[in-house]
């Protein structure tokens, strides 16, 4: 199966979305990058994608607070560890980089971790923003310490506001891609 890529706008600026074989692989913030001769064929029509784009949608309206996505990120069995445990990072919630390291099994390895955790593929939806600095400060986030600081306030109102009336699914399950790792 193709590469299928699709851009859309969000309140944080625009979001690249790219999905492999039934799964999205990656979701930058980034600006649309100018084609070239190997760039990845159009996904305006590739389910995975539209679904994605449906639920970021909703996620930043505040109507959900996880994601129902099959998800396919390529990296080392360490970076899927530790990008599985950024899933496990309650909405709203933060963790040090420290703790992050715990939750890995890896204690010591808190600069490998703040490493993998800057190598996330798939930001948002596996949510390297909820990672901070062990005195509570923000650290440096791929897509810029503005759009950290907006999705942490973002979570934080909508934690506010309360979670009535999302159910369970809305509030984000994890499926696995055939032959996906699990993130």
């Amino acid at each position: 199966m193709a590469v299928r890529e699709r851009w859309m706008e969000s309140p944080i600026g625009t979001l690249h979305l790219v999905a492999e074989e039934g799964a999205l692989v990656g979701l930058a913030m980034e600006e649309r990058p100018k084609r070239t001769a190997t760039a990845a064929s159009p996904g305006a029509e590739d389910p995975v994608l539209a679904e994605a784009e449906r639920q970021l949608t909703a996620w930043f309206k505040g109507e959900r607070t996880g994601f129902d996505l099959k998800l396919a990120p390529k990296g080392t069995p360490f970076q899927l560890a530790v990008w599985r445990a950024l899933r496990e990072i309650p909405f709203g919630e933060t963790c040090s980089y420290r703790d992050l390291a715990a939750r890995v099994g890896r204690p010591k390895a808190v600069r490998a971790v703040g490493a993998a955790n800057g190598r996330n593929p798939i930001a948002i939806v596996v949510p390297c923003h909820r990672v901070i600095g062990a005195d509570g400060t923000l650290t440096g986030y791929g897509g810029g310490l503005p759009r950290k600081r907006w999705l942490l306030a973002h979570e934080h109102e909508v934690g506010q506001r309360g979670e009535a009336g999302v159910s369970r699914v809305e509030q984000g399950s994890l499926r696995l891609a055939p032959g996906g790792s699990g993130v």
